[in-house]
């Protein structure tokens, strides 16, 4: 597996987290009254779901698995690969939710939900990222016993 793809990927996905974490007001209401925040965080919120995703497929094509069909199933095929609990594929696949209407009904937006996400949701990116590793160090170990 190229895992430095993956490593390129965890480090953008640390990334945008460090900005949402950064430039998060202190509240909705304030996110509501700040334009520039309202982007900042839209922004990186979006970029670490398709980071998540984007990382789901790179594993999953190192198996006999099909391709999903949505993001949200690429969280489904990750959980039945054990990368991922379903708890937290479930939460992901919610993130996509909120991913497409960011990315195609930006007025839509509520930044109550945006804020809620900055503030309670971040550590679900940040489990994705220590589970892929673990699986790829399992993975590895795996491979190592077989030689």
């Amino acid at each position: 597996m190229a895992w430095d793809v993956i490593e390129q990927k965890l480090e953008s996905l640390r990334r945008a987290l460090r900005r949402v974490e950064e430039k998060c007001p202190e509240d909705a209401i304030a996110l509501a009254k700040n334009i520039d925040a309202q982007d900042i965080l839209t922004l990186n919120l979006t970029r670490a779901i398709q980071l998540c995703v984007d990382i789901g497929a790179h594993l999953i094509s190192q198996t006999e698995l099909p391709s999903p069909e949505t993001m949200g199933e690429t969280f489904d095929t990750l959980s039945q690969l054990g990368v991922i609990n379903t708890e937290l594929a479930m939460r992901l696949k919610r993130a996509v939710g909120f991913r497409n209407i960011a990315v195609h009904n930006y007025e839509a937006i509520n930044w109550n939900i945006v804020y809620s996400i900055a503030h309670l949701n971040l550590p679900d990116f940040e489990k994705f990222a220590r589970a892929v590793v673990g699986w790829s160090d399992n993975k590895n170990e795996e491979s190592k016993v077989e030689l």
